[in-house]
Parts: structure tokens; sequence; C-alpha cells
């Protein structure tokens, strides 16, 4: 009897033969198809541990909680695929593998080498390349996972590439079960060229919140900014609608400590502005202002000497300004991400759309004048 291959294998194959050409004619074509499977995988990884392990455990992230795990065994596999496709790329990782090394580690060292091996062999999907170390007996040695962790310490600075790893984005919106991201970019003699968010509890469709959820955000620079749902289905491109002044409104973090809420209803009130902030963790914002849920994210400093990591929003950068929006610091000056693992000094954040971004700059600027006002007259 002839036999018959396997549909899914025949699609796997032209899916690759398709994906070589397009990556001989689009610039950073390979880079995005490993990111977004990376990150795909990394999503897979959190999301089991929060059903498995988050709702059984008591929760902090200083007692090597789920979420500790989730971090590691999560950077362990983006940075073991990363390494598998680029191996002279440095890292910029959020976690380091020091203290998994130590004896007395030896109990969460386990429990993320056996999450991020679940996660790295599972099979392959569409998309995926078992030349990334991935599929099904591709497990790594504790060893070799460690190293991956520890890949993530490089210093960043102005040349070449370099990619950053955030592995879980939004610790707290993570622990509730609301919103958090898996992040990674890519970034070339400081600007961003790539960047991914992977929102495994975002609605892939915002005007119906109950429906399905797990979205992911890609941008390549010059490109264009999409979404997709996280197995790679409908993909659509994204573009930042027109507010007008009277509907605009601001995304913004649950945590006050993450950036003032008092300051930013100030701004709200010299723009006159009457709908409440939407409010959430992580990356997420930016994915959501990408796509109209928000006409503006503000992030202002609350704590003095605080520095922004560049994993924090080198993604979200390059998502906004692909989707034809404005990302600055309150002075209007771009984010500079050659400055090493942080943005330096901290000037806040001011992501818009293309038409109301100068509108709010101006009003951050003005709340600003009246802040140091008011401190100088006491």
């Amino acid at each position: 009897m002839r036999h018959v291959r396997p549909v899914f294998c025949l699609l796997h194959r032209f899916y690759f033969q398709s994906s070589k050409a397009r990556a001989m004619s689009l610039p950073y074509e390979t880079e995005k198809q490993l990111a977004v499977a990376a990150v795909r995988r990394a999503c897979g990884l959190t999301s089991s541990v929060f059903n498995k392990l988050v709702k059984n455990e008591t929760l902090t992230k200083n007692d090597k909680s789920p979420v500790t795990v989730g971090d590691y065994a999560a950077q362990a596999v983006i940075s073991t695929m990363l390494y598998h496709a680029f191996p002279a790329d440095p890292i910029v990782g959020e976690e380091d593998a020091a203290e998994l090394r130590e004896e007395s580690g030896a109990g969460l060292r386990d429990r993320i080498v056996a999450l991020a091996n679940e996660a790295l062999t599972g099979e392959l999907g569409f998309g995926d390349n078992v030349e990334w170390g991935i599929g099904p007996g591709q497990e790594k040695t504790t060893a070799q996972l460690l190293d991956a962790i520890d890949r993530g310490n490089h210093p960043g600075g102005r040349s070449g590439r370099m990619w950053t790893i955030d592995p879980i984005d939004g610790t707290k919106g993570f622990l509730r079960g609301e919103q958090y991201a898996v992040c990674l970019s890519l970034i070339v003699d400081a600007q961003v060229q790539l960047g991914v968010i992977g929102c495994p509890n975002l609605p892939v469709d915002p005007s119906k919140p109950d429906s399905a959820r797990g979205v992911i955000f890609v941008a390549v620079k010059g490109h264009g900014a999409e979404q997709m749902t996280l197995s790679g289905a409908n993909p659509a491109p994204l573009r930042i609608p027109i507010f007008p002044p009277a509907e605009i409104n601001f995304l913004e973090s649950v945590e006050a400590a993450h950036s003032s809420h008092y300051f930013n209803a100030r701004v709200s009130s010299i723009l006159g502005i009457t709908h409440p902030p939407v409010r959430m963790d992580s990356q997420a914002k930016y994915g959501c202002l990408a796509r109209g849920e928000g006409a503006a994210y503000l992030r202002m400093p609350t704590v003095v000497g605080y520095k922004e990591k560049i994993w924090d929003h080198a993604p979200g950068v390059v998502l906004i300004e692909e989707a034809g929006g404005v990302v600055t610091d309150s002075r209007g000056l771009p984010l500079d991400f050659g400055l090493g693992r942080t943005l330096g000094g901290n000037f806040g954040v001011v992501a818009a759309g293309m038409d109301v971004h100068a509108l709010v700059l101006e009003a951050v600027q003005k709340a600003q004048a009246l802040e140091t006002g008011a401190k100088a007259k006491v």
C-alpha cells in the first residue's frame, strides 16, 4: 500500500520552504519567527506554572514562590532557543543563576529544570524549527539550562546586536491571574529592531472581554505591527486609531508604586479628561495602546533614583512606533537603549498615537511645572 505522509508534515515542510524565501527578502524575518516561537513556548510555560502551582501555594516573590520558578524557567527556555539560532548574540536578561548553583537552591533548581524541559520538548507546532533546540527528545541538562539563564548577564551598550528578555513582566498581575507579559526584543546599535510581547490572559478581541484569551504582539522596525493568537493564527495589522480630545483616556499601571496615579490625575485634569484610566500590569499596556484600548500610556517616576530597565520598554517602544505612535520621555526625547541595562536618568515614559502625543506631552510638562512650583513653596 502506498505510504501517505501526514498532512501536518507536508504543511510543516511547506512552511519552512516559504519561510526561508521570506527570510531572504524581509529584514529580521528569521529573528521574528524565532522570537514568536520562543515567546509562545514561554507563555505556555508560565500559564502552566499558574495553573499547577500558583493556585496551590502561598505567594511572595521573595520566598522562591512559583512566580520565581516561572521567571527562571521562562528565561531558560527563551535563552536556549536564542543560543541555538544565534549563538553569538548576547542577551540582557532579568535573571541570573547564581543562587540556583548553590546547594541550598537544589529544590528550586530541580523544579526549574523540569518545567523548562517540559516546555522545550513539547511537540513542534506550526512555525517551529527543530534546529532551535526544541521538540521531543531535546531535553537539556541542568548545567545547560543554568548556563542559558546566565547568558542574560550582558551589560548592554551602544553597539552590536543584543536581545532583551523579560520572562514575566507584571509579577503581581501574574499572581492575581490578570495581565502579565512575556517580552523579547532585538536591539541593534541601540535601536530596537524587533519586539514580541506575549499576553496569555489578554482577550483576543477587546470588544469581547469574555471571549478567547491569549495574544502575541509583534513589530519589526520599518515593517509594521501585528497581533496574532498564541497559536500564531489570525495575524492582523495594528494601527493606533485617532482619538478626538474628548475621547482621550490613559493606560496606567495597577500599582501606584510603579507609576504616579496622582500625577496622571493632574495631567488628566489639565487635559479635561473625563474617562477613567485603564489599569493593568506589564507591557500588555503597550499592546492595548497599539490596538486602541487607550489613547496614551503614562509611566511617571515615583521613586527618586530608580532607573527603568531596557527590557521593560524595548518591545513596547517598537510596537507603538510601528503602529503609528510616538514614545518619548517627559522631555520629548526618545528613550535611549544604548546606555546599558537601564534607560539612565528616569524622566518617565509618554506613549501615544501621533495625533495626541504632543498634546499629552505638553500637559505632562505643565503638570511637572506645577509640581515643582508647589514644592518650591514648601
